[in-house]
């Protein structure tokens, strides 16, 4: 099953960077799909595509960019991007997303709010009829406000679980902490729950990806198929 996940990630990330187009600035998502997207894209440039450049939503995808000759740019020099492309954890029917698995939540919501079209690459296992109920919802935080902010999200009716690496809290490109969030009957009203998230003082931002993208590229034992 794991060979065959890895396979349909590549499938989607290889038939996203068919939307590139010469002249195009992008955005590159991060995360196991998202590096086959990056893959790829390094190919067609190699082939003769010619980006203009690409943002990179963390350290690590903007690394790997670099080491394949992928073109970088950022956010300053190029505030509006043409498309954005990236993975998620989760995908509703409604292609809302649960997204922040790598922790690169932050970033990549900028970067694909700031993208005209958004396109979400993902292994068939990443779909499900209702969000939280496979994964837990990240919510990126200020340091300084960590426990408040989980008594809050307690409140909420979540499980809270400092996110850990190798036995130390966390930390996302930005310098915050993750909050992971458990809901045991899953998520029923995410833009309901985003805005109570949103309103607690020291939450910088959620993992939940709300009417985004109207486009859904998944792999699997058929080859690709894409959600519109």
């Amino acid at each position: 099953m794991q060979d065959s996940q890895e396979y349909w990630k590549q499938l989607a990330g290889e038939e996203a960077v068919k939307y590139i187009e010469d002249g195009m600035v992008i955005g590159i998502g991060t995360g196991t799909t998202a590096a086959y997207m990056v893959r790829a894209l390094a190919r067609r440039i190699q082939e003769g595509l010619r980006i203009i450049g690409a943002v990179p939503t963390s350290e690590a995808t903007a690394a790997l960019a670099r080491s394949l000759g992928v073109p970088l740019t950022d956010l300053d020099t190029h505030p509006e991007l043409d498309l954005a492309i990236d993975g998620a954890d989760e995908i509703d029917p409604q292609l809302n997303l649960i997204k922040g698995g790598g922790g690169a939540l932050l970033r990549e919501k900028i970067v694909e709010s700031a993208a005209r079209r958004f396109i979400v690459i993902a292994d068939r296992t990443k779909l499900v009829q209702k969000l939280g109920l496979t994964v837990p919802l990240p919510v990126e935080t200020v340091p300084f406000a960590a426990t408040p902010v989980r008594r809050q999200l307690e409140k909420l009716g979540a499980r809270v679980q400092l996110r850990m690496h190798d036995q130390q809290p966390f930390r996302t490109d930005n310098g915050n902490i993750i909050l992971d969030c458990f809901f045991a009957d899953g998520i029923s009203d995410p833009p309901t729950l985003q805005t109570s998230i949103r309103s607690i003082v020291g939450v910088v931002e959620t993992g939940l990806f709300l009417h985004m993208t109207k486009r859904a590229i998944i792999g699997d034992e058929q080859g690709v198929q894409v959600l519109q």
